[in-house]
């Protein structure tokens, strides 16, 4: 009988050599854990049929502590794959989990260690202010603040991307949500917003900013006061109005753009702001019926020490209906400030003419149009506004009644 051990040797377990020219009648045991038993006979034809060969007692104790291993292994590897595909299960449902919340959900934190319970935005405003940095609220709490705000509905979306009504312990506040594109745009506003002595009646107060994000998505906010009625286009389209409250918009409007131009000089001053994108969508109507600035993303500044402008590196340009004629011909003098102060003014005009058209007078008023909208198309190229104020050096046009208007005649 031959025995065949796990390395495929053979051993003589019992004799069973035949005659010469005889053949071996031989049976063998099932395999089992690669132990084999052969046993044979020459005998008689078909003698191999009252064989039954056994495997004999282990004798080999490395074979069997081999065996032991081997399970062990087995066990080892079967337990890790087990583990393996319930990270993998894991990991997928978080992922799942991530894309389906709520794409502008802050989230309220529990966490009041920067700002004390009772305290209301206007406190910490006047608390700041009041501590003589003049630049806005201290990191960690305008953090504290993004962290606790509870977004409610959207209420406004643009090429820099969308804005938001939420909440701060039941205070209103407006959410601005930059696109990860326009990651220069607010880090710009965000920084002109935090300028020294920046704050102003009549500029967009601000209150905080935030980034935050993980590996699949990254979230920009811009936290400043909320004003129901929105912006003056919206203001204007939906709005009449009389002598006394056109040239309080228009006068509050101009007191904010003349603070932003204005360099004030102190231990700590205000340098000149241009703007840069005036249009009567970036300038906000408050409840009382004045005007704040907004949108300070492609603003610039005047740093009188080295006689240099500051310009922003984002590639984003002005509104092309509202672009004075020598930015649409590229004649603008880049390196001299005073030539933005020029440019804001001119878009500033087409924002009072805007106004003026909405006011009533002898019981008649104009009903709202934007600039040049019976020159151009809704959305004009370049070479359209072009053609029409540097070629052709066409402006708004003014009802002849106008004159006869003692509010309105000085505009003509």
């Amino acid at each position: 009988m031959v025995e065949e051990d796990e390395s495929g040797g053979r051993t003589i377990a019992s004799g069973c050599l035949g005659l010469e020219g005889s053949d071996f009648q031989c049976r063998d045991t099932p395999i089992i854990h690669h132990r084999r038993t052969i046993a044979c006979c020459t005998d008689e034809d078909f003698c191999n049929e009252n064989l039954h060969p056994t495997l004999p007692p282990l004798k080999n104790r490395d074979f069997v502590e081999g065996n032991i291993h081997h399970k062990a292994l087995l066990i080892s590897v079967t337990v890790c794959s087990i583990l393996l595909v319930l990270i993998i299960i894991f990991c997928y449902f978080r992922h799942k989990r991530q894309e389906t919340r709520p794409r502008y959900s802050i989230g309220l934190e529990q966490d009041e260690t920067y700002i004390p319970p009772g305290e209301s935005l206007k406190d910490l405003i006047e608390q700041s202010q009041s501590s003589g940095s003049g630049s806005g609220l201290p990191l960690l709490v305008q953090r504290t603040i993004a962290k606790q705000i509870q977004m409610v509905k959207q209420i406004g979306k643009g090429r820099y991307g969308e804005v938001w009504m939420g909440k701060w312990r039941g205070e209103k506040v407006a959410v601005k949500v930059f696109f990860t594109t326009e990651e220069a745009s607010w880090f710009r506003e965000t920084e002109i917003y935090q300028t020294v002595l920046m704050r102003h009646e009549n500029i967009l107060g601000f209150i905080a900013a935030d980034i935050k994000g993980t590996g699949s998505w990254t979230q920009l906010y811009l936290i400043t006061d909320y004003h129901e009625n929105g912006s003056l286009y919206d203001y204007l389209k939906s709005t009449t109005l009389d002598s006394k409250a056109m040239l309080k918009l228009a006068y509050s409007s101009v007191s904010g753009l003349c603070h932003l131009h204005t360099e004030i000089f102190s231990t700590q001053g205000k340098p000149a702001i241009a703007h840069r994108d005036l249009k009567s969508k970036n300038i906000l109507v408050k409840k009382n019926g004045t005007c704040c600035i907004a949108d300070l993303g492609l603003a610039v500044k005047f740093i009188s020490d080295t006689n240099e402008v500051d310009i922003p590196p984002n590639t984003r340009v002005g509104t092309k209906r509202y672009m004075p004629p020598e930015v649409l011909d590229e004649s603008l003098n880049r390196n001299h400030f005073q030539s933005y102060i020029m440019a804001d003014m001119y878009s500033f005009g087409l924002i009072l003419w805007e106004v003026a058209r909405r006011c009533v007078s002898g019981g008649i008023v104009e009903e709202y149009q934007l600039p040049y909208h019976d020159l151009v198309p809704t959305d004009p190229s370049y070479e359209d506004m072009r053609e029409i104020v540097c070629i052709k050096k066409l402006r708004p046009s003014f009802p002849n009644r106008w004159s006869s208007d003692e509010v309105r005649s000085p505009l003509k």
